[in-house]
């Protein structure tokens, strides 16, 4: 399956302020959608979705916003390398309280 090409930040802002000025023109948002995806090389569906992320960032529809949605990641992240860092400590721990114990066995 061939990869959908990347678009950057500004397409998808103009692409997305197309629709929102252009509704008007067309008999729903979905068929605004459709002209604009044609227009820019997406297909409706992609185009569809960043305009409903717009409309979840604006506060004009339910759903975990942009900057929320970083922030989660962000934090998934620092949990996977806190706990990573965790195991290393647990398995330094254990190594040295061996360590020690050998040693007051040999003495």
């Amino acid at each position: 399956m061939k990869k959908s090409p990347k678009f950057s930040p500004e397409v998808r802002e103009r692409a997305v302020r197309m629709v929102l000025e252009h509704r008007g023109e067309h008999p729903s948002q979905w068929a605004a959608i459709e002209a604009i995806a044609g227009m820019i090389g997406c297909v409706p569906q992609t185009l569809h979705t960043w305009v409903k992320q717009h409309e979840v960032d604006a506060g004009l529809r339910d759903g975990v916003s942009s900057e929320e949605a970083q922030r989660i990641k962000d934090l998934e992240r620092e949990v996977r390398e806190l706990r990573k860092a965790n195991e290393i400590l647990k398995l330094a721990s254990a190594f040295f309280a061996q360590a020690e114990l050998d040693r007051r066995i040999k003495s």
